[in-house]
């Protein structure tokens, strides 16, 4: 395993672009090969998630039109979920399959809302969870289906996207909807994809027996979750960090993220297409509900060991099934760093001590784990990222994005 030695450092400065969109990127590729015609899609992410979006699209052809076909889709939610709703509605043979991680992710509640309305999906492995096997089934048009909100938000994007293939019809959630924002960027691009979904709360959505349509071309903003690293570097390292792709035209919800900076007494700037942070640890310290954020939430648990006491970040039970149990990996990593942490069923609790030197800190095969502690090493101490290439999935020059800030 290869690791990579960062700090000591105390200063971050400077300004960058952020590549695109995950959340963005792969939705757009998927809508886009639902839609017939040319779609030209600029600033598209690059990177290993996308990549298996690509290679899936372009083994079942746009628009779909293959009826057999064997799918790897690595540890790709975005991927995974949305082509499970979509290929459901195919009526061909297809199995979905991807890493050992994402056989542990559960996409139960998704299957059975499809075996809902009359989708065939066998699981191949323990019920419940990927590997899939989807048969052509027999769909109505126009019907009702009704899945759980409070598990993962991608289930009801995904119902949303496919459902346009069914003749529409409605989605009734159940136990409340996490990460709402997530599920608005899909509302937003249905719509510039000719789609408009009506909306009733956060508990209905009617879907119109509508077909999709090209926008023609369509630009993918800068990755907001992504931004939020460099943000809180500014904020930790004196800045002004400024991060371009990304400002008030932002569909993304992890922009909220300034707002846990500026609670935590760090100055935040905003344009049409920019951010920009800066501040100087001691930090204020925190108690947030942070369930709109989860990626960015992940960025405010290491901010805690720059605060000036006890934070609590909040209602982030989604953490449990994302690329790793983040709760439990998160609570493990900040401890070697020093910090008294305390974890539970769906919040973590960090009180920053003096920081350890020379940790060396597990990824655990987690882009996001990898790009968080990364800021451990603005508090002057060095530490070791073990397994740094894990960043691939998302960022795979972020290690060379971060030393171009921070020194």
């Amino acid at each position: 395993m290869s690791t990579l030695e960062l700090g000591p450092l105390r200063r971050a400065a400077g300004t960058l672009r952020l590549p695109g969109s995950k959340s963005i990127s792969n939705r757009v590729l998927l809508l886009a090969a639902l839609a017939p015609g040319a779609t030209e899609i600029r600033g598209l992410l690059d990177a290993e998630d996308t990549r298996v979006m690509r290679d899936a699209l372009g083994k079942l052809g746009s628009p779909i039109r293959a009826k057999q076909a064997e799918l790897f889709l690595g540890n790709a939610g975005t991927a995974f979920r949305p082509l499970t709703a979509v290929l459901a509605f195919c009526g061909g043979e297809y199995r979905l399959s991807g890493v050992a991680r994402m056989h542990e992710r559960p996409i139960g509640d998704l299957v059975e809302a499809l075996r809902g309305m009359g989708a065939r999906i066998d699981y191949l492995g323990r019920a419940g969870y990927p590997p899939l096997a989807i048969h052509p089934g027999s769909i109505a048009a126009g019907q009702v289906v009704r899945v759980r909100g409070d598990v993962s938000s991608q289930y009801v994007s995904a119902l949303l996207m496919a459902l346009p293939l069914a003749g529409g019809g409605t989605i009734e959630v159940a136990g409340g909807l996490i990460s709402r924002p997530y599920v608005e960027i899909t509302l937003n691009l249905m719509r510039r994809f000719g789609v408009q979904v009506q909306r009733d709360g956060w508990t209905r959505f009617v879907v119109p027996a509508s077909a999709y349509a090209s926008p023609g071309s369509l630009v993918v903003e800068g990755d907001a979750s992504n931004a939020s690293y460099f943000l809180a570097a500014g904020a930790i390292g004196g800045g002004p960090v400024r991060v371009e792709g990304v400002g008030h035209s932002s569909i993304q919800g992890d922009v909220r993220f300034c707002d846990v900076l500026e609670h935590m007494g760090a100055k935040v700037a905003m344009g049409e297409d920019w951010i920009e942070a800066s501040g100087r640890a001691p930090l204020r310290a925190f108690d947030l509900d942070l369930n709109h954020i989860p990626d960015a939430a992940m960025t405010a648990a290491v901010l805690a060991l720059f605060a000036d006491g006890p934070c609590r970040v909040r209602n982030i039970a989604s953490w449990r099934v994302k690329e790793t149990d983040r709760i439990a990996a998160m609570a493990t990593e900040l401890a070697k760093l020093g910090a008294l942490v305390e974890a539970g069923p769906d919040f973590l609790k960090v009180t920053p001590r003096k920081l350890n030197a020379g940790i060396a800190l597990d990824t655990y095969d987690d882009h996001r784990m990898a790009m968080s502690l990364s800021l451990a090493a603005l508090g002057g101490v060095p530490v070791r990222i073990n397994d740094p290439e894990c960043v691939a999935k998302t960022f795979p020059d972020y290690f060379k994005a971060f030393a171009c800030i921070a020194r």
